[in-house]
């Protein structure tokens, strides 16, 4: 088993208030939920995420100017689990991208709390 037994520090480190994570969006949970499950089941190892994470940031910041911009760090976060699932094979590109499209076209509300076997 490979668990995120290294947490993510400094600037890979995600957004936190009284020690604990928090998300702005749902989405945002998600995917941070799915990095760790992936994780803890051996999918993923966690140092590879972690290398992802720092290669996708390591652009960002070469190619932005933190001054001037946010720091999107779940969308960076998402991006470097999306090239790691590309990479190790578990999914192809053209997936990544139908599934983001996807995830992004939910309406706001989607994650309610029932089943979804009706019309929203």
């Amino acid at each position: 088993m490979s668990e995120p037994s290294v947490p993510l520090s400094g600037r890979y480190q995600p957004p936190l208030a009284n020690g604990e994570v928090v998300f702005d969006e749902p989405w945002q949970g998600r995917v941070f939920g799915l990095a760790v499950l992936l994780a803890e089941q051996g999918t993923l190892q966690w140092p590879d995420f972690q290398q992802s994470l720092i290669e996708v940031v390591s652009e960002w910041d070469s190619q932005s100017d933190p001054a001037n911009e946010d720091y999107p760090y779940y969308e960076l976060f998402a991006e470097a689990l999306s090239r790691l699932t590309v990479r190790e094979g578990l999914v192809s590109a053209g997936e990544v991208f139908d599934r983001d499209a996807e995830i992004i076209a939910r309406p706001h509300g989607h994650d309610h709390g029932h089943p979804h076997d009706h019309d929203h």
